[in-house]
């Protein structure tokens, strides 16, 4: 205190204080050092994203479009993108270099369309706001590019869409009611997602080899246009081949990650040894199986009942010792895709259209917090059947994805008719909930084959193989078994082609199909551990807009007017206390 008291009787006392300011701010500028308060770790980057950071040994440049004068919602977007960017740029020891782009500022309309048309071939999107005006009372369009792309030397761009995966609604009737999203929620889920987003597109570029993902055939599995969107989109991350089964045993040291998917034709005791020796040996697979024929196709055009029967695949043994069981029965929910059905016909004898839901094709979610399909939109199933978990000595089941709470479920053979929404009209038998369609397997698998085989059949695999037959498998190996083929295949249209997956005609809304698979994938094919990221959850804390309303001048009062009032105060106090100590002595 006799310190201080010293330097304020010195003439030019201020000139010390502003020498000493500007030594504390140049030291506290080169000491970069945060402390994460959230109760969810909001602004805390994850360990295996630091690594993927800090191995960057080449520039990385990102370019983000979401810029300019922005909607609020997407300027707090912008904001936490902003914020990680500098956050990823010191990780990676500046090899991350990003700016925030206006893309086709000052150019001509041609060469502004041009851009665009370049851009959207990468993946960049587009999304058109409307804006209204209460000042003006108009209203107006602007384009907003929530994306970014990142970028390395001599390799394709790798587009971020910024925006949610995930389309969170308010509380609605099922029955009754259209669901209305949620912005804000659905705002807070997209900011979750950014640090797994940029960090799996970085992985990516920067990687050294390439998975590969193989797509059995041999036994009905489709090869025509109804998994176009699959080929495209999994063609575009990883190497992506075809593998007939029925020619040879599948090797895991060529092939990362095996997909079979819809196959209509019967599983041989041959074709299965082969599936459960590539397991055995650390081979993973992910099933997309359609227990039953059902097909609306079928229904559409013959316009008369079918009844949906077992395919008689003949996996059911080989599935069950893994630990889970596919069910003859047909899965509905209330919570479902609409579609348009001829309801009567006008005058002039066309048919009169109207969208009714269409409890066959319910959506589906996660109700646990797995890497996969946490955070994750809704996903559109045709058809579906259940799973059911059972006993595997050593598995882990995590169901990935399941109904809502409204379902219901009918034993085969089930009658399958257009107006089946109409012909149970009691609500009430729709009383089960959660009922599992994805499940993932984790653990050390037992062979199918175990103390079955003769020392012949041992030795043929050995051939064939090039490995010995093995009764359980040597290291934890992973599995998902999803019960509904119709999640990864696209509808195809006459007139415009080939549909995205999770896509229905004439609904122009895209579900998280795509997304559901590609995590899947990612999962079972990935080391790097990079998912741990998606099952970030910002927790959304709204404020009382009834209180805010009532009480928005004491506020407006306590943040603005009371810290000016309570420094003049106290500059008062200090020149009368400073005054009368001076004027004692």
């Amino acid at each position: 205190m006799a310190f201080l008291d010293k330097i304020l009787k010195k003439k030019y006392w201020w000139l010390f204080v502003l020498i000493l300011l500007v030594v504390l701010t140049f030291v506290t500028s080169m000491l970069r050092y945060k402390i994460d308060l959230t109760a969810e770790k909001r602004f805390t980057i994850t360990q295996p994203s630091k690594e993927l950071l800090s191995n960057i040994n080449e520039p990385v440049e990102v370019q983000v479009f979401l810029t300019g004068e922005l909607p609020p919602d997407y300027k707090k977007l912008s904001i936490a993108t902003q914020d990680l960017l500098e956050q990823y740029r010191e990780l990676s020891n500046n090899n991350i270099h990003f700016s925030f782009v206006k893309a086709g500022e000052n150019l001509t309309d041609s060469l502004k369309y041009d851009l665009y048309d370049s851009l959207a071939r990468l993946g960049v999107v587009f999304e058109n706001r409307q804006n209204f005006s209460d000042k003006d009372q108009k209203q107006s369009q602007q384009l907003i590019m929530p994306s970014a792309l990142i970028s390395i030397a001599g390799k394709r761009p790798i587009s971020v869409d910024l925006r949610s995966g995930r389309t969170i609604f308010k509380n609605f009737n099922v029955v009754n009611d259209n669901p209305e999203p949620d912005k804000e929620a659905t705002l807070n889920a997209a900011e979750a997602l950014l640090e797994y987003k940029f960090s799996n597109a970085i992985n990516k570029l920067t990687r050294k080899s390439v998975p590969t993902i193989a797509y059995a055939v041999g036994n009905g599995e489709p090869i025509d246009l109804t998994i176009n969107d699959l080929g495209e989109t999994l063609r575009n991350e990883y190497k992506l081949g075809v593998f007939d089964l029925k020619s040879a045993y599948p090797n895991p040291e060529n092939i990362n990650t095996l997909l079979i998917v819809k196959p209509t034709k019967t599983f041989s005791d041959t074709d299965k040894l082969k599936l459960d020796q590539y397991i055995m040996h650390g081979g993973k697979v992910i099933w997309f199986v359609d227990k039953l024929y059902a097909e609306l196709d079928s229904l559409m055009n013959s316009k008369k009942d079918f009844v949906a029967y077992d395919r008689n695949l003949q996996l059911d043994d080989i599935l069950f010792k893994y630990g889970v069981r596919l069910n003859n029965n047909l899965l509905q929910d209330l919570n479902c895709a609409k579609l348009p059905i001829v309801m009567g016909y006008n005058p002039d004898n066309s048919p009169r259209m109207q969208r009714m839901p269409w409890p066959y094709y319910p959506f589906l979610s996660s109700n646990n917090d797995n890497p996969i399909s946490n955070n994750l939109d809704r996903v559109l199933s045709i058809f579906p059947s259940t799973i059911d978990t059972v006993a595997a000595e050593g598995i882990k089941k995590t169901i990935l994805l399941a109904s809502d709470t409204n379902s219901r479920i009918l034993a085969s053979p089930a009658m399958v008719s257009l107006s089946s929404w109409q012909d149970d009209p009691d609500f009430r038998t729709f009383n089960k909930a959660h009922k599992p369609v994805a499940v993932l397997l984790e653990g050390k698998f037992k062979s199918l084959y175990a103390n079955r085989l003769t020392q012949a059949d041992m030795d043929s695999v050995q051939a064939n193989l090039g490995k010995p037959f093995l009764p359980q498998s040597e290291k934890n190996g992973q599995q998902i078994v999803v019960s509904n083929a119709g999640i990864v295949t696209n509808a195809v249209m006459q007139t415009n082609g080939p549909l995205p997956m999770g896509e229905l005609p004439f609904d122009q809304y895209r579900f998280a199909n795509r997304d559901f698979l590609m995590n899947s994938v990612d999962y079972l094919t990935s080391s790097n551990h990079l998912f741990v990221a998606r099952s970030k959850d910002f927790i959304l804390r709204l404020l009382d807009k009834q209180k805010v309303d009532e009480q928005k001048s004491m506020w407006q009062f306590v943040n603005i007017a009371l810290p000016i009032l309570l420094i003049v105060v106290f500059g008062f106090l200090f020149q009368y206390i400073r005054k009368k100590r001076y004027q004692t002595n």
